[in-house]
């Protein structure tokens, strides 16, 4: 039996709020974060996933209060992510409660932080994200997907499979890639680069960008080969149940844990 799919809701946090936007802009308000985080882990989530989503863009660091809070009312794991720049943050958020941390702008900047995670620490506490967008979609074959920095809003050269590499030759546990494309579109994820980075990565790919139905989770986990799926504002406004969509799953032939 292959391992369990996971399923992962996300906060994404901003002054202290879950918001939750498209394209990575137009946010609107989505609850109290502790309150959901409960919810979720009640509902039977696999996992929880927090970003403090403008620390980076602002330069200070995750709400260690906040994470304390939402790790004390939740009993599954839990990956925190923003503003992590150094050994001591991630000493610090594991300190509060998170199980995990999420890299993203501090990795593509300082390339030599996810070895010092996963030599202090170990690979499973290093997840590196990663934001790309393809930036001419009328050209798939030829257009490279190039990461973002600092939530969406900094464009670099990097390819994504190039950098998702180099992520997990330095020590990265996991990689969580959310396609900036499908962001909060709802369309279904990116599966044709999901499927490309499971190819040629040996560590689980978590899919970020583009629930919409239960159908896009079935899909990403048999034609993006990922090993979780992540996602956002389906769960908080309630238009799928985490439930409901581990059956679903399970009835198509997928192994998830009830």
């Amino acid at each position: 039996m292959s391992l369990a799919k996971r399923i992962i809701p996300c906060l994404d946090v901003k002054n202290g709020e879950t918001v939750k936007g498209t394209n990575f802009v137009n946010l609107r308000r989505a609850g109290d974060p502790v309150e959901l985080g409960k919810a979720y882990s009640d509902a039977g989530a696999d996992e929880l996933v927090f970003l403090d989503i403008t620390a980076s863009f602002e330069e200070r660091k995750t709400f260690t209060d906040m994470v304390s809070r939402v790790a004390k009312a939740i009993n599954i794991p839990f990956t925190v992510g923003g503003g992590i720049n150094e050994l001591s943050d991630v000493e610090r958020l594991l300190y509060a409660g998170a199980d995990k941390v999420s890299i993203n702008s501090a990795a593509i900047r300082h390339p030599e932080l996810i070895d010092e995670i996963a030599k202090h620490f170990g690979s499973q506490v290093c997840v590196c994200a990663i934001d790309a967008r393809m930036d001419d979609e009328n050209d798939p074959l030829h257009t490279p997907w190039h990461c973002y920095l600092k939530g969406g809003r900094e464009r670099t050269e990097l390819d994504l499979f190039q950098w998702a590499y180099e992520a997990q030759e330095r020590g990265a546990g996991e990689i969580l890639f959310t396609s900036m494309n499908h962001d909060g579109v709802k369309t279904g994820y990116a599966n044709e680069a999901i499927s490309k980075l499971a190819d040629k990565l040996s560590i689980p790919i978590i899919a970020s960008g583009g629930a919409g139905s239960k159908e896009h989770f079935r899909d990403t986990f048999i034609k993006g080969k990922a090993d979780a799926a992540l996602a956002a504002s389906v769960f908080h406004f309630g238009e799928i149940l985490i439930p409901e969509l581990k059956q679903y799953l399970l009835d198509e032939g997928i192994n998830v844990r009830l």
